[in-house]
């Protein structure tokens, strides 16, 4: 015959020792809240909500997380406007620049060597290699050290905008006694081109700054001649003057 369990006297019961600190808890919460609140202008049907609220909790009804914000979130409709309304503004003058130096280009017969393009980043003014490096070379040539110096004009504007100079090259290996790699190569054309257009005067240094992308981000295939040109060049991008939201 099977023995029968004797029954344990904790059987009959859950433990309950976590009620305990849970409560606890509860109490500091509700504390706190009384002891801000009497800190600030009550607002006393915020209060009720609040004070209802916590009722509930203690008499095991539904938590007041569940409830709606004693404390609606007030959102600046004028704020968000203002800020659409630059944001407008910023892209209509982006648009000016790129029509001027546009007019440049095509004044100058730089079709091939020089494009613009609008994005949600900035102005982007795109500069193939030939046009100012010689194969394997981060030396902008002397012969156009001058298309250099008129182009840093065209970057002069009111307000200024932050400016980045990025270097890419095409994936054929780079390893010779100036340059360990593409990278190398890339890092000091997006230098020199930056440094020469800081030349200018009328640019400030601290709007500027210059990277090296290497192979890494191409625009066109490297498995034909056409693609690695298009993909050897240098970008400028001219920011828009718009405030990151923090």
């Amino acid at each position: 015959m099977a023995r029968r369990r004797r029954k344990s006297k904790h059987d009959e019961h859950m433990d309950e020792s976590w009620l305990v600190p849970y409560a606890d808890i509860l109490t500091l919460l509700l504390a706190l809240f009384i002891v801000l609140f009497a800190a600030s202008n009550v607002d006393v049907q915020k209060f009720q909500k609040l004070a209802s609220s916590f009722n509930n909790v203690f008499r095991g009804g539904t938590s007041f997380l569940e409830y709606e914000s004693p404390v609606p979130v007030e959102i600046d409709h004028a704020a968000i406007d203002n800020e659409k309304e630059k944001e407008k503004q910023e892209q209509e003058e982006l648009k000016e620049l790129q029509k001027k130096i546009n007019t440049y280009i095509t004044e100058n017969g730089l079709d091939l060597s020089l494009k613009t393009r609008l994005a949600d980043e900035g102005l982007l003014v795109t500069i193939q290699d030939g046009a100012f490096f010689d194969p394997g070379s981060a030396d902008v040539r002397l012969d156009d050290v001058k298309l250099a110096r008129e182009i840093s004009e065209l970057l002069v504007m009111n307000p200024p905008r932050n400016i980045i100079v990025s270097g890419h090259t095409d994936t054929v290996p780079m390893n010779n006694h100036e340059f360990k790699s593409n990278w190398h190569l890339s890092v000091m054309r997006a230098v020199n081109f930056m440094s020469l257009l800081l030349e200018n005067n009328k640019l400030d240094p601290r709007l500027f700054s210059a990277r090296g992308l290497g192979e890494y981000e191409p625009v066109a295939t490297n498995e034909t001649a056409e693609g690695r040109k298009l993909n050897r060049r240098v970008e400028v991008l001219i920011q828009p003057n718009v405030e990151q939201p923090k």
